[in-house]
């Protein structure tokens, strides 16, 4: 799957899922769910253990979704990523040297920016989409409208903590998608492997963004 193909889908699906869980299994189980639920998206963090591993089977067994990593804080870690299969990658925050390793492998990139010192440096470095993150802390929604103002053209993601019901709230703000992670990955229903739980989940976020279509 090429560069603009995983935009494309992103963009399409406007939900990015974010499976940062305790064993490479669940890791493994979760975004099979996901995928299988309609959503063509899946991040495994690299705070997951044997993520690499993971996302390279995942890679090979879902051709057409965008698998892609999270957490991504070096260039070292960035090339390892991608060579395991990672269609995109994402950050907590705006590393240079991140960016230009997926930039020159011609992989999608969104670091997490928070400032609008980081938005600047995150699209001078050459990011794709930049993730507004975390946005739970704060009134996200009303602080991504206000950075909207001076940055109208900017890609954002917004993410962390974005829940169910503030998830369309978010998309009506500007963001071109965001990113959720136990609100649909609940971590129980991945310990009792409860496959209908998470499809149940992912039909109602779903159902949440074709409501702002």
């Amino acid at each position: 799957m090429i560069k603009h193909s995983v935009r494309a889908v992103i963009e399409a699906a406007r939900l990015v899922p974010s499976v940062r869980v305790a064993a490479a299994a669940d890791a493994e189980f979760a975004a099979a769910a996901v995928i299988e639920a309609g959503i063509p998206v899946v991040e495994i963090t690299l705070t997951t253990p044997e993520a690499l591993r993971v996302i390279e089977k995942l890679t090979k067994a879902h051709p057409h979704a965008a698998i892609g990593a999270g957490t991504v804080i070096d260039a070292a870690t960035a090339h390892a990523a991608i060579d395991a299969g990672a269609r995109f990658l994402t950050s907590p925050g705006v590393d240079v040297a991140t960016i230009a390793a997926a930039r020159d492998r011609g992989v999608l990139v969104f670091p997490g920016v928070f400032t609008p010192t980081d938005i600047i440096a995150a699209m001078h470095a050459g990011a794709d989409f930049v993730k507004l993150f975390p946005c739970a802390p704060w009134d996200g929604v009303e602080y991504l409208k206000s950075l909207m103002a001076p940055f109208p053209s900017v890609p954002f993601v917004a993410a962390g903590g974005v829940t169910l019901h503030t998830v369309a709230d978010y998309l009506r703000a500007g963001a071109i998608a965001v990113g959720v992670g136990s609100d649909l990955v609940p971590r129980q229903a991945v310990y009792d492997r409860d496959r209908s739980w998470i499809t149940e989940l992912a039909r109602r976020f779903v159902t949440a963004v074709e409501a702002v279509r």
